[in-house]
């Protein structure tokens, strides 16, 4: 969430930014006006309770039976409105911290600003398309016809969006998980967490995932627990309601999940093959950071996840996220996108994103300074990367014409020292 002083001091600001991602900028003054509101409750209630412990103390020095019942009926009337206060404050309180998690993040300068999609720019493009002396055919036919997934009864044990891969399929998708874990790990310098898939309801809050986007998840029956949209929520909650030092910074995770997502916002939209399902698969990158540090890490950590694409070699390109397009949580995001020569269209593999302090305020995640002040830690994550559709991008540019799909060099000693992907028996 947002500071409150830094929208008490630079309100303008604030609303200017709110307006960029196409948040009506009405919400800072009903903000405004409850932080007032329940300063002042507070504030009187803490004169009332000062007064009638003077009163108490009156009461008990008083000799007067007159003057003594007289304190002791103000002294009702001051339990009364104590009383009637008390009741009021959680009331104010609760919506100010509901409008307080409703508004989302707010741009740097540097983001370009445009509504929705419009906002978008390529930053760079890496590596040709891939030439075909054939017409290049879409993973869903490669694969069906390689018998490396099944469709049909995916969807009869779970229903749509739903699918079983098998053989070489399943091999691929496990050998790109460990690949992807082990390049992080021993190469980027991150530190692997092999987490829950399941979490409490405060973990969504901390990250940004609730309130907001809560009909977008799955829960189990009684309501205790959550699946998980990205390692991002129980990897950024490890360090939840905890004081690091100075000296732990930086902190780097990476986290291998399945990840659970309703898709309800894209209903009707790539029903075809893998491209966006109910469950997948995803390799996730977390970094906790000094404020200074942060810009910075945000291109590190794209670097980090675009070089997977380089050593797949797989064409790629970086979009830098205009304003109206972020999400709810970040305040910069790049988002690296594959081609797809089959489907013929580029897809979103990973997107990498600085939060700053949005998040830790969430999940009170600070660290103590240099001078000995506890400070909000800034935090960044970024896919490395997500599943399926790295696969997607690797059968349709790696595809031959008999049908077979030769394996990236890299991948190799992970699928047993394959070259290629064949018809199976």
């Amino acid at each position: 969430m947002l500071d409150i002083q830094r929208i008490r001091q630079d309100t303008e600001s604030v609303k200017s930014g709110l307006r960029l991602t196409g948040t009506d900028p009405a919400v800072v003054d009903e903000i405004l006006a409850l932080d007032e509101q329940r300063r002042s409750l507070q504030t009187e209630g803490d004169e009332l309770r000062a007064r009638m412990n003077a009163d108490a103390r009156a009461i008990g020095q008083e000799k007067d039976p007159e003057k003594r019942q007289t304190l002791i009926g103000a002294m009702g009337e001051l339990k009364n409105r104590i009383k009637e206060l008390t009741a009021a404050v959680p009331q104010v309180e609760a919506r100010f911290e509901a409008l307080m998690l409703s508004i989302p993040n707010l741009p740097l300068p540097e983001v370009p600003v445009g509504e929705g999609e419009s906002g978008n720019t390529v930053k760079e493009v890496f590596g040709a398309e891939p030439g075909f002396p054939f017409t290049p055919k879409p993973h869903w036919e490669l694969m069906a016809n390689l018998g490396i997934i099944d469709f049909d009864r995916g969807q009869k044990i779970s229903g749509s969006r739903f699918y079983v891969l098998k053989a070489q399929g399943a091999r691929l998708q496990r050998a790109l998980i460990n690949w992807m874990l082990d390049v992080h790990t021993t190469r980027h310098g991150y530190v692997e967490l092999y987490p829950p898939a399941m979490v409490r309801e405060e973990c969504l809050v901390g990250t940004g995932n609730l309130p907001k986007f809560g009909e977008n998840l799955y829960r189990d029956i009684e309501g205790e627990h959550w699946f998980i949209p990205t390692a991002e929520v129980p990897v950024t909650n490890f360090y939840r309601d905890e004081i690091l030092k100075a000296s732990d910074l930086p902190i780097r995770h990476v986290a291998y999940t399945p990840c659970f997502r309703r898709e309800k916002m894209s209903h009707g939209k790539d029903t075809r093959g893998i491209k966006r399902g109910h469950q997948f698969d995803k390799v996730e990158l977390v970094r906790f950071e000094h404020p200074d540090a942060s810009r910075a890490a945000l291109e590190e950590l794209t670097s980090h996840a675009r070089r997977l694409l380089e050593l797949l070699g797989l064409r790629h390109r970086i979009l830098t996220i205009g304003a109206g397009d972020l999400s709810f949580v970040a305040c910069m995001k790049y988002d690296l996108e594959t081609w797809a020569p089959g489907s013929g269209e580029w897809l979103e593999v990973s997107s990498c994103s600085l939060f700053q302090d949005f998040q830790a305020r969430r999940a009170k995640i600070r660290f103590k300074d240099e001078d000995g002040k506890n400070r909000f830690v800034h935090t960044l994550n970024g896919s490395g990367l997500a599943l399926p559709r790295v696969v997607i991008s690797i059968i349709e540019t790696y595809q031959q014409e008999d049908g077979s799909v030769l394996i990236p060099e890299v991948l190799r000693p992970y699928m047993g020292g394959a070259e290629r992907i064949s018809k199976q028996p």
